[in-house]
């Protein structure tokens, strides 16, 4: 029991063991984070996995040589490509009757009812915003799944969004991950790389609203 207490562990703080799992695994690391990557996304019931703190850690341990920054700008985007589709697809088939149902053991409905306010209020580029706002963005595919949204629609905004997400905090990690005063305030800039990588998207869609324009169906 303690083997598998310990093992739970360290998949829901990959970021903070990593260099750990590096060490015994070598290069398998990569298969791990795409497994955390798609699971994050893709299982609808796993919010708790870490997400922009693993990809930026991951970064910076590629900084170092310990990763292959090629790998994963590649495998991590099509991990969470994925992992959204999978999403979709299951909200497709359950999420109506999650929805008129009272209560669900796997699904948080507070998170459920949020994202799904969120997609009202931005539409389908939610997909896109959704990626960088944490639990937002494991409901968002599934929401998308159980509304209108046709799935080549939903594609292209899935695959734009996760390219952005990898490459902003990969590479954020990969250039500054290993500064002694970003390791020293971690949590700090990955709260600030958040912020500045949604703000312009939210701004634009600010301005959006504001114009007297029917919106398009969805």
């Amino acid at each position: 029991m303690e083997v598998i207490r310990y093992a739970f562990d360290i998949i829901i703080h990959l970021d903070r063991h990593l260099g750990l799992v590096i060490q015994s695994y070598g290069p398998h690391t990569h298969l791990l984070l795409c497994i955390v990557v798609f699971c994050e996304t893709g299982l609808v019931a796993t919010p708790f996995l870490p997400g922009d703190s693993l990809l930026f850690a991951a970064g910076a341990f590629a900084g170092l040589g310990s990763l292959d920054v090629g790998w994963l700008v590649i495998s991590l985007p099509l991990a969470a490509m994925m992992g959204d589709s999978s999403n979709y697809w299951i909200g497709r088939a359950a999420g109506p009757r999650v929805f008129s149902s009272a209560s669900s053991r796997l699904l948080n409905k507070e998170y459920l009812n949020r994202t799904h306010d969120f997609y009202v209020k931005y539409g389908g580029k939610t997909v896109i915003i959704a990626r960088f706002v944490p639990i937002i963005r494991t409901f968002a595919p599934f929401v998308a799944g159980v509304g209108t949204m046709r799935y080549g629609r939903f594609l292209l905004y899935s695959v734009a969004g996760n390219i952005c997400w990898v490459l902003i905090f990969t590479m954020g990690g990969y250039f500054f991950g290993n500064i002694q005063l970003v390791r020293q305030n971690f949590t700090l800039v990955i709260f600030a790389i958040i912020i500045i990588s949604v703000l312009p998207g939210v701004t634009g869609f600010l301005r959006e609203r504001r114009r007297p324009k029917t919106r398009e169906a969805r």
